[in-house]
């Protein structure tokens, strides 16, 4: 019983971060950089205050779902051949390798967008950083909306019963 309390603890905070981390990400993605980008800012202030939550949202979510997922990877999937789901070569190990990588680059697109954006601001500009980071946090958002797909997949067991 205890197991299962455990189990279902991890997942629910895996699930609750992934949405809150890929939300934010998209939210800055697609209303608040391109209002900054079109000028409808005054002031460097509110950017650079979105830009620190961001990070602190993007950073602390990024710790949570390595540490749960990491914990449903381990009891879920074996290597080599142990019997049970091997992560190398299931299905659905095979996309959670696949979630893992899109996690990478999420993080790493909203890091490096996050300090273009924050260097940017620093020299009281705002058209030019939010235009520059752009790219990186849309590509960011693509990252998140694939990461809930691949999760999808898995869950629902999409991907075992038609590959």
């Amino acid at each position: 019983m205890a197991e299962f309390i455990v189990s279902a603890v991890f997942q629910i905070a895996h699930l609750v971060f992934a949405a809150i981390w890929a939300g934010s990400v998209f939210y800055v993605a697609l209303v608040v950089l391109p209002l900054a980008r079109d000028g409808t800012f005054n002031s460097t202030k509110p950017l650079e205050g979105i830009s620190s939550k961001l990070t602190t949202i993007s950073r602390v979510s990024a710790v949570v779902l390595f540490v749960t997922g990491g914990h449903m990877a381990g009891t879920r999937y074996t290597i080599g051949d142990n019997g049970g789901a091997d992560l190398f070569a299931s299905t659905n190990g095979q996309l959670v390798l696949v979630m893992l990588a899109l996690w990478l680059v999420m993080a790493a697109l909203v890091e490096v967008g996050a300090k273009r954006l924050e260097s940017g601001l620093t020299g009281k500009k705002l058209r030019e950083p939010a235009r520059d980071a752009l790219p990186l946090f849309r590509a960011a958002a693509v990252a998140g909306v694939v990461l809930f797909v691949v999760a999808g997949l898995i869950t629902t067991g999409l991907a075992t019963r038609y590959v």
